[in-house]
């Protein structure tokens, strides 16, 4: 630069002046805790709110108990024949009452709840599935024996299942043993399930009850429900194996399949016998 003369260099470029109502106030770095984890930009995580309690409780359980044994009652005042029940009445006697009474809890759960999925614990996975074959095996294990002993203290006489008597001395085709045998084995197991490790399950825990409470409860009553009293001790020896697996895994599915296993031996034998290849003693 020469003395005397104006200084061309131009000067820096001045920062643009603050546009907001206060001036900006230079970034800080966060410390290192405090930094946004994930991407820039990633949605925050949703927030998992407990469902609300249901709104049904011991009545619904009542509710439908009382359409079960309505049911029951009505087709078989409608459709017993002077020489016996037909082979059409005894199914329908068996799976309508079933349906309707499985049905009845669905929809109670819909109506005054969160659904069954939520309210019954009737979602489940393969680990379920896995769990249920594994308590309904085991079951057998159990039930087998005490049923041979059942049999030798009563005698084969008196040892038929209340389903058994009302088949006695109808014999039918293949095609219609075998839709009892899936109505037994498969179906009735379901509607059994939603029932009672379902509904009356719910019933018990939505009072403060622990789940051994629910499932003393519900085992006691499983096997009172089905109105053989010389076969009620026989009934809680199948009924433990299947609420213990509801009570393990704290969901439907598992009871069903262990409730599925246990009947698969008693489902082939009254097929069996409806065909008359065997006695319906079993």
């Amino acid at each position: 630069m020469i003395v005397g003369q104006p200084d061309s260099t131009p000067d820096p470029p001045s920062a643009p002046p603050p546009t907001g109502p206060f001036p900006s106030a230079p970034p800080q770095e966060l410390p290192q805790y405090a930094q946004p984890q994930g991407p820039a930009g990633a949605p925050e995580p949703p927030v998992v709110l407990d469902p609300p309690p249901h709104r049904w409780g011991i009545g619904a359980y009542v509710l439908v108990e009382v359409l079960f044994l309505g049911s029951s009652f009505l087709i078989a005042a409608l459709l017993a024949g002077r020489g016996g029940p037909s082979v059409a009445a005894v199914i329908l006697g068996l799976s309508v009452p079933t349906l309707l009474a499985a049905g009845t809890a669905l929809l109670v759960t819909r109506v005054r709840g969160n659904g069954p999925r939520i309210d019954l614990g009737l979602r489940g996975s393969a680990r379920d599935i896995g769990a249920g074959l594994l308590w309904g095996l085991g079951g057998l294990v159990v039930s087998v024996p005490a049923s041979l002993v059942y049999v030798a203290i009563v005698g084969p006489d008196n040892a038929t299942t209340a389903v058994g008597q009302a088949f006695d001395g109808i014999r039918v085709g293949w095609p219609v043993a075998l839709g009892v045998f899936v109505l037994v084995a498969f179906v009735a197991p379901v509607c059994e399930e939603i029932v009672y490790r379902g509904l009356l399950w719910g019933a018990v825990t939505k009072h403060g009850a622990n789940r051994w409470v629910a499932f003393a409860i519900t085992t006691l009553l499983f096997a009172m429900a089905h109105f053989e009293l010389t076969r009620t001790p026989l009934l809680l020896v199948v009924a433990l194996p299947i609420g213990l697996a509801r009570a393990f895994t704290g969901r439907l599915p598992a009871s069903i399949v262990a409730h599925q296993v246990n009947n698969l031996l008693p489902a082939l034998g009254l097929a069996l016998a409806l065909t008359g290849g065997v006695p319906a003693s079993l």
